[in-house]
C-alpha cells in the first residue's frame, strides 16, 4: 500500500490540508488501490489559518522518509504564523530528502514556498499564489521559473496557485500513486463524476 505523509504547518489553510485527507481517504474505502494518510507536524496542535485546532497524529520526530511514498504541503496564512513552520530547517531537510529519492511532494498555493526554500526547485519549473507577486518573486529569487499556470508538475513536484486548484492537486497525487482507473473510481464515488445509472435517470423524462 502506498502511503502519504501530509505535513501540517502552523496557519494552514483547513481546506487545503481537508482535501488530501477527504481524496486519498475514499481510496480506502471506494477506491480500486488504497492510499495511507499520515498527518504530522511540529506541534501536537496546529492552530489553522481560520481558527480551527487540528492534532497531527504522528510526531515530526518519529517520521522516517523511507515509509513514505510521497510528502503532502497545504498552504496557510502569513498572518496565521504559516512561515515559521514552512521555513523551518526540519521541514526544509524533509523536502530534500523526499527529492533525493525522487518521491512525489505535491503542494496547494504558498505550500510551494517552503519547497522553493530548501532548494529543491532550482532551475525547475513551478507556481503559486496567483495574486500574490511578493510570493511569486521570492520563488524566482530562489531560482524558480514561475508559471502562469493553475497546477505545475515538474518531475515528482506539484505546485499549484490557490485554493481552487486544491483539489486537483490531491486527484494528481492519487493518480501518481496509484492509476487513473483508481481515480476514475473515487471521483465517481465523491460525486466529482455521475454514476451512470444516476446519468441515464435524470436523462428520462418523468411520467
Amino acid at each position: 500500500m502506498k502511503k502519504a505523509l501530509l505535513f501540517l504547518c502552523q496557519g494552514l489553510e483547513e481546506y487545503e490540508a481537508s482535501v488530501f485527507t477527504d481524496a486519498l481517504g475514499w481510496t480506502t474505502t471506494y477506491g480500486l488501490e488504497p492510499i495511507q494518510l499520515v498527518t504530522t507536524g511540529f506541534h501536537q496542535k496546529i492552530r489553522c489559518g481560520w481558527n480551527f485546532t487540528i492534532e497531527p497524529e504522528r510526531p515530526f520526530d518519529d517520521i522516517d522518509v523511507d515509509d513514505f511514498d510521497a510528502l503532502l504541503i497545504p498552504g496557510g496564512m502569513s498572518r496565521a504564523g504559516f512561515y515559521e513552520d514552512a521555513f523551518d530547517e526540519r521541514l526544509l531537510s524533509l523536502i530534500r530528502a523526499f527529492d533525493r529519492h525522487n518521491k512525489l511532494i505535491a503542494s496547494v498555493c504558498v505550500g510551494a514556498l517552503p519547497i522553493a526554500k530548501s532548494g529543491v526547485l532550482k532551475g525547475r519549473t513551478a507556481t503559486t499564489y496567483q495574486l500574490s507577486e511578493k510570493r511569486q518573486q521570492q520563488m524566482r529569487e530562489l531560482g524558480v521559473r514561475v508559471l502562469q499556470q493553475p497546477l505545475v508538475v515538474d518531475g515528482n513536484i506539484i505546485t499549484s496557485t490557490s485554493p481552487a486548484t486544491a483539489m486537483e492537486v490531491a486527484f494528481t497525487v492519487v493518480e501518481t500513486l496509484t492509476s487513473a482507473d483508481n481515480l476514475a473510481r473515487i471521483k465517481q464515488g465523491m460525486g466529482f463524476t455521475p454514476m451512470p445509472s444516476l446519468t441515464t435517470a435524470s436523462a428520462t423524462p418523468s411520467p
